[in-house]
């Protein structure tokens, strides 16, 4: 009988939370099949991390055991670790060694011989297409190239087990793509693979799902037996005469639909059962489950607290009042650049932004986005061209500009050793919001984003998807009309991305301009113009609709947002290398 990678028996483990203990697994019971890719899937606070770092042997549970290829963690750690790689959610790794220096190093800490370390690392350097970049800092790596390295460093011992947590969360779609050929070719050696993941197609590619709720495992199964109970309950639906999002929201709230999310060919749409009754005007096209429909059927949708965020001034006014009904440019790049010595980081790009637009920045890991959102702010200086905000000149903006601008950064950068409480208070402060007019909107903040439970809490301890309820909590205490979000869904739950989205939609039917950037290609088509960044600068631009079309071809009659965002870039990039 095939001795079985990871076994789980009767598994708990707790921590705690301010003045609680939260249970982070609960009597947990579960097995890998050898040589499998086992997806591990869940909302935040599941227990996803808990459950990874467990399997690795870097904490022991408080009851139950843990068996790896035989060994029990809690009494034969070495033997178990000796059979494990194991790359963390966070980038675990030397920014200021270079790519070589890290694997000098990871060699050095695993106990690999200095012949075997360097045939190991030409390999894995060659795996990864990390060969040219050896002599480059960390620092200096696309988010791609970071998350490779990271893989690279888990493999150096050879292992059996490789434990994934979240090993492409906020890298490029290129990048993604080029990791799920490294997991794939591991597969076929033999190597058992566990990876957690907030992408449901990367949950499509996998043998088995576990999916995690609350510490306890809600289904575990291959994705056709989550797709098989919802058979006739989905949909694509379509209206020529309606606006996507506001198809959406009206579908999302129609009695006996469970979900509708925007999708490329139209709305895609959950029942409760397998009954739907379209309104007039409406056309209904049934289609296959995905298990994405399976994990919103079994846990549900997270719904705001409420279904509309008011708008700066007071009332939230109608649909009507959106972007197409606001056709008023309210932020106008010219020939914008940014040079860093020699290097030139964006290069003249253009574009405009209308009033009450979801207006979306794509781009690869080091395309330029987060530098153009920085110059954006008022944050970073341009090196020339014109940069107006709602008719101010952001290179000379002053404190009273940029107060009009809500800016929610790439990296989560609220005070981690504040509390919520604490966190709101200093920014409402920072806005220079005052007695009544502050305590309404700190009321506001925590009510309209769930915060109840965590205002005493240190901003550290707080899951992931709190943390992004927070910021974007700070961001409009103020009621901008002007919004920045720099990947601000990046490693979020999707039950808490679909939470995010229902307010970015109320915030922009409002008439707030809101300015996003993003690697879940799902997103874009939520947007009403985007641009696609290469190499610094502004490789297409216009609706949805439009970007898929840029790239259709032969063998690509009908592209998807992802299938464009890798056929444009890398067309970009050939054409560059032939012309240098």
């Amino acid at each position: 009988m095939t001795t079985s990678p990871l076994i789980f028996q009767q598994v708990s483990k707790s921590f705690a939370q301010g003045k609680q203990r939260v249970r982070a697994l609960d009597t947990l019971d579960m097995d890998l099949k050898p040589g499998t890719i086992t997806g591990l899937l869940g909302p935040d606070g599941a227990g996803k991390t808990t459950l990874m770092r467990l399997a690795a042997s870097l904490m022991l549970p408080d009851s139950g055991s843990i068996l790896v290829f035989d060994a029990d963690t809690r009494h034969q750690a070495n033997r178990a670790q000796t059979a494990i790689g194991y790359m963390p959610q966070r980038f675990g790794l030397y920014e200021d060694l270079t790519v070589q220096e890290n694997l000098d190093l990871y060699a050095d800490l695993q106990g690999l011989k200095a012949a075997a370390a360097k045939l190991r690392q030409q390999e894995l350097l060659k795996l990864t297409a990390l060969g040219p970049f050896a002599e480059r800092r960390a620092s200096a790596l696309s988010g791609g190239m970071k998350q490779k390295l990271g893989v690279a460093c888990a493999l150096l011992r050879a292992p059996r087990l490789l434990l994934l947590d979240e090993p492409t969360v906020g890298v490029d779609p290129i990048a993604r793509r080029e990791l799920w050929e490294i997991i794939a070719g591991l597969k076929r050696e033999g190597v058992t693979v566990l990876l957690s993941t907030a992408y449901f197609d990367e949950a499509e590619r996998c043998d088995e799902i576990i999916l995690l709720h609350e510490g306890k495992i809600l289904k575990k199964d291959t994705p056709a037996a989550f797709h098989a109970p919802l058979a006739g309950r989905c949909f694509i639906v379509q209206r020529s005469d309606v606006n996507k999002r506001h198809l959406r929201e009206t579908l999302q709230h129609r009695p006996g639909i469970k979900d509708a999310r925007v999708l490329a060919e139209g709305i895609r749409v959950l029942c409760e059962n397998v009954e739907a009754y379209p309104n007039a005007g409406e056309t209904w096209q049934a289609v296959a489950p995905s298990f994405e429909d399976a994990f919103i059927d079994l846990l549900g949708t997270s719904q705001s607290s409420t279904d509309t965020i008011a708008a700066p001034g007071g009332q939230l006014t109608t649909s009507e009042s959106g972007a197409h009904q606001n056709p008023q440019v309210v932020v106008e790049v010219k020939d914008l650049h940014k040079f860093y010595g020699h290097f030139e980081a964006v290069k003249g790009n253009t574009f405009a932004v209308h009033k009450g637009e979801i207006f979306g920045l794509l781009g690869a890991n080091g395309a330029g986005k987060t530098t153009t959102f920085r110059m954006l702010c008022g944050l970073l200086p341009a090196s020339s061209g014109t940069l107006n905000i709602a008719g101010v000149d952001m290179r000379h903006a002053t404190a009273e500009a940029r107060g009009r601008i809500g800016y929610v950064a790439q990296k989560f950068a609220l005070y981690g050793n504040l509390s919520s409480d604490q966190n709101l208070a200093f920014f409402s402060a920072a806005y220079g919001l005052k007695s009544k007019k502050r305590r309404a909107r700190l009321d506001w903040a925590i009510q309209e984003f769930g915060l109840a439970n965590y205002r005493n809490i240190n901003v550290d301890e707080l899951p992931l998807g709190i943390k992004q309820r927070l910021a974007l909590a700070c961001a409009l205490l103020h009621e901008p009309p002007i919004l920045f979000l720099d990947e601000p869904t990046s490693g979020v739950d999707p039950l808490t991305r679909r939470d995010f989205w229902q307010r970015i939609n109320s915030l922009a039917e409002s008439g707030v301009t809101i300015l996003i950037t993003t690697h879940f290609m799902d997103e874009a088509e939520y947007c009403d113009n985007l641009v696609l960044m290469s190499l610094g600068a502004v490789l297409a631009q216009g609706n949805p609709q439009e970007i898929r079309a840029m790239a259709c071809t032969a063998g690509q009659p009908n592209p998807t947002m992802e299938d464009a965002f890798i056929y444009l870039i890398q067309e970009n990039e050939k054409q560059m290398r032939r012309t240098s």
